[in-house]
């Protein structure tokens, strides 16, 4: 009797092994985000941990993602400057700005921010952090980005990075940096002329005027007042 071979055996095996099924690693604080719910759609293996830096762990590019609220948001209260900055651990590294459909991004209603210090704030992460932007119309626009990245061929990145410390002229500057109307500029100016937080806070209002002007008012009116 003739053997009868199984001519698509060795294609079908072909055809897996060209097309295996990549893993996206996703920070658990992003289980419930519908970008998770699209990818899982799509057919790719996710596994949910907690991510030190970064939202989503493509072969070996980290993503950080902010939808249009969260990056203005977060660029108010210096969150994602800190974020972008922890971000160079990686070699490739992606920031997403995701809902430019749904949100405007330049409108000077946005929080009381500036129009063009947001585009300033956007060269600012493209050149001096070397950090590429992508602007999505949606969730599923995101997981579509995602999708044809995880195609390309790369090696998987070590996960092994952690949140950077900043040193204790850095976390001074951190501190008054929280304070509003308070800028990096401003902020290293009052630590040159008081050289301590305590000093700042028993500096008069006039001492303060002279060098962050109207803004003492602000300054001086939110450390007096009560909780």
């Amino acid at each position: 009797m003739k053997t009868i071979y199984n001519i698509f055996s060795k294609r079908k095996s072909r055809i897996k092994k060209e097309n295996p099924k990549t893993k996206i690693i996703i920070d658990y604080r992003e289980k419930n985000s519908l970008v998770a719910s699209e990818l899982i759609s799509f057919g790719f293996e996710v596994e949910f941990r907690e991510l030190k830096i970064a939202d989503y762990i493509v072969k070996n590019v980290a993503i950080e993602r902010k939808t249009v609220s969260d990056f203005l948001s977060s660029m108010l209260n210096k969150r994602l400057l800190n974020q972008i900055e922890e971000l160079q651990q990686y070699e490739n590294k992606l920031l997403i700005i995701e809902g430019i459909d749904e949100h405007e991004l330049y409108s000077d209603d946005n929080l009381g921010i500036n129009a063009n210090a947001i585009r300033g704030f956007l060269l600012s992460i493209v050149l001096k952090y070397k950090t590429p932007i992508i602007f999505t119309k949606n969730s599923e626009d995101t997981a579509r980005f995602i999708s044809i990245l995880s195609r390309k061929k790369s090696k998987e990145i070590a996960l092994r990075v952690k949140k950077k410390s900043l040193n204790k002229k850095e976390q001074l500057q951190f501190i008054i940096e929280s304070f509003p109307g308070v800028g990096p500029k401003t902020a290293k100016k009052l630590l040159e002329k008081f050289k301590t937080i305590k000093n700042i806070i028993n500096a008069s209002q006039e001492e303060l005027r002279n060098i962050i002007g109207k803004k003492a008012d602000i300054f001086k009116n939110l450390i007096e007042e009560s909780y």
